[in-house]
């Protein structure tokens, strides 16, 4: 391809190759779906879910860890991306932004990794703001494993036993 693709699209084409996506789409609401409009997965989860409460509260703990990579990232680390919580109409939609960048004011900005469910009007691609408290996840590439994405790992129950373990395979830990 003659364009140059950025770095979510990068993530989204080598789970593609790998079989695997990292950048599935958590939904909190009642109206089970399986997939996105982009084929992404889609895994709803009731707000009530103590593992994956468990698994925000493990990733919101740990954001220094993904802060410090930001900020001064290895040669190894790459892709940085958080997971950020919308409020919808169904409660809330829960979906990795790539190209994050810090705001003067405080706040973020960053691009969706995925197709947006219940966002009306908002697609793959578009910038997005938002604050540090919306943020339910974040991970990075270091060495080809992915870091962080502590919300992934309550998901690998509900992936066919291959693709959960080719992914547990790519995580590592900070």
């Amino acid at each position: 391809m003659a364009f140059k693709l950025s770095q979510p699209m990068k993530w989204v084409i080598l789970a593609a190759v790998t079989g695997v996506s990292v950048f599935g789409i958590l939904t909190i609401g009642p109206t089970p779906e399986v997939v996105a409009q982009d084929r992404s997965p889609i895994v709803d989860v009731r707000t009530t879910d103590p593992e994956m409460n468990a698994a925000i509260a493990r990733a919101r703990g740990s954001l220094p860890t993904f802060w410090a990579s930001y900020d001064a990232p290895k040669s190894s680390e790459t892709g940085h991306a958080l997971k950020v919580r919308f409020s919808t109409r169904k409660g809330g939609e829960h979906i990795w932004i790539g190209e994050v960048k810090k705001q003067p004011d405080g706040s973020y900005s960053g691009l969706f990794a995925n197709e947006p469910r219940d966002l009306p009007g908002k697609h793959a691609g578009d910038e997005v703001k938002f604050s540090e408290a919306d943020i339910s996840d974040w991970m990075f590439m270091r060495n080809g494993k992915i870091v962080g994405g502590e919300t992934i790992r309550p998901t690998l129950k509900s992936l066919p036993k291959a693709d959960a373990d080719a992914l547990r395979a790519r995580m590592e830990k900070p």
